[in-house]
């Protein structure tokens, strides 16, 4: 199956591309490598905001990194035309937004791994950073940024 026939398997859909909301641009693109800014849990109206665990639990913290996973999918598709252009997931930046006695950032971050592998297969491998931050831009609850090879 193709990445969007993957998606749309999951019952998921794309977002619209957001617009930044600093001095960057969403991806640059420097030979094959496609290396997306950090993607924040926000699509129209629903927003995943908060600490984990104080505000957000750890389901709704992974929900929140498959939001991200799918606003960076949109910017790819938006970038190259076409998500079978992707030929591998390169890495994954997860940041979580929690209290300092928080230790499970990787079980947060596993959203954005798990979606990736669902939507992509082997070509969703990929290698991985999971840290906590005291805040995120927006109080979001987790950031995801992508370096994404293509064809």
């Amino acid at each position: 199956m193709t990445p969007n026939e993957n998606i749309a398997r999951l019952g998921l859909t794309l977002p619209t591309v957001p617009t930044p909301i600093a001095a960057y641009v969403n991806c640059v693109r420097s030979g094959n490598l496609l290396f997306l800014s950090g993607g924040l849990p926000i699509d129209g109206d629903k927003k995943i905001l908060g600490q984990v665990p104080r505000d957000v639990s750890i389901e709704e913290a992974q929900e929140a990194s498959r939001m991200c996973v799918l606003n960076r999918l949109a910017v790819i598709q938006s970038e190259i035309g076409d998500l079978n252009r992707v030929t591998r997931i390169v890495t994954v930046g997860g940041f979580v937004s929690s209290a300092p006695d928080f230790y499970d950032h990787p079980k947060v971050v596993n959203g954005a791994s798990e979606l990736l592998l669902e939507i992509f297969g082997e070509k969703g491998k990929h290698s991985r950073t999971a840290v906590g931050v005291a805040a995120l831009p927006l109080n979001a609850a987790v950031e995801i940024n992508l370096v994404v090879e293509v064809e």
